[in-house]
């Protein structure tokens, strides 16, 4: 095998393997284990240490070896190795053993008495590696029989299920850490109670100074009436807040502070408090209009609408 595979490959691949290992039997979280452990990293630095070292005792021990030879002999080493490694005897030798070939001398033994026209049956046994492919398989079959449907240890639906928990799990992870993309095109209102809690949470750790608790308005204006500076909805009310409000005198912009997806269960936890009329809240401010909804308003109109129609008629 060390004639088959060079030393600039053997190495490396020796090495890459014994990495591999290490890292999937030892839990070392989110670094690697040479990092997260120094005495692995000392591993690493003895074992390529240890595969140097046995690369040059072998290396002297062939040179010592090829000194003993007769002349004789070296001239035989010397044409073996000037042959393609296909017709290298050690070559011949691992490949008959992983083959369980005969050859041509051999044929007579294998030969059956089958002819077909002058074409001749063999009866070779089946490769070892093939025989070995085929024991694992009937292993497998039966470990997987006990464990799956004698013993029941888990169906498809429970590994489906555990499964989405896991990529669940990863992918709050990366939002944690992941750039926040919402805008004032893409937000929508939330009605969740999870979303409207959290919502809760962040108006009243970041706006009840100047909106009161209740947001009934305080030094800013009252939330929970129709009336609004800069219009009202999702979309309006999640631009305000990210924006700020009226240039000079209105509130802060708020998107450097706080993420615009908590900005948008601010703006949905504000319009949950439409019709809640707080005690002792703010008059409505001259600049404030009214505000319907566009898809309420075009609702109603047509209900008036219908309404008006069905009047005439009568």
């Amino acid at each position: 095998m060390r004639k088959l595979i060079p030393i600039y490959l053997r190495i490396p691949l020796l090495y890459a393997i014994m990495f591999a290992v290490l890292e999937y039997f030892i839990d070392s979280g989110d670094r690697p284990a040479f990092i997260k452990y120094p005495i692995v990293a000392l591993f690493h630095v003895v074992f390529i240490f240890l595969l140097i070292a046995i690369e040059v005792v072998l290396n002297s021990v062939d040179k010592v070896s090829y000194q003993l030879l007769s002349p004789e002999e070296k001239e035989q080493y010397d044409l073996e190795q000037t042959k393609p490694i296909a017709q290298q005897e050690a070559f011949k030798k691992w490949m008959k053993k992983f083959t369980a070939s005969k050859s041509i001398n051999e044929e007579a033994d294998v030969l059956l008495d089958h002819d077909y026209d002058g074409i001749k049956e063999l009866d070779n046994v089946l490769p070892p590696w093939w025989v070995g492919l085929f024991y694992a398989t009937i292993i497998f079959a039966l470990v997987y029989l006990v464990r799956f449907h004698i013993m029941d240890e888990y169906n498809q639906d429970q590994e489906f299920a555990t499964e989405m928990q896991i990529a669940d799990k990863a992918v709050e992870e990366y939002l944690k850490t992941a750039p926040d993309v919402m805008d004032k095109d893409k937000v929508t209102l939330l009605t969740d109670a999870s979303a409207i809690a959290e919502g809760k949470t962040l108006f009243d750790a970041n706006c009840v100074a100047c909106h009161k608790a209740d947001a009934g308005g305080s030094i800013g204006p009252n939330l929970t009436d129709e009336f609004w500076i800069n219009g009202g909805g999702i979309k309006n009310v999640f631009n305000t807040i990210m924006e700020g409000g009226r240039p000079g005198k209105g509130m802060i912009p708020w998107k450097d502070q706080i993420k615009p997806t908590q900005i948008q269960k601010i703006a949905s936890y504000v319009l949950s408090l439409q019709g809640t009329n707080p005690k002792d809240a703010k008059p409505v401010e001259p600049e404030a209009k009214e505000w319907k909804d566009e898809a309420t308003a075009t609702s109603a109109d047509k209900v008036a609408s219908v309404v008006v129609d069905s009047t005439a008629k009568k």
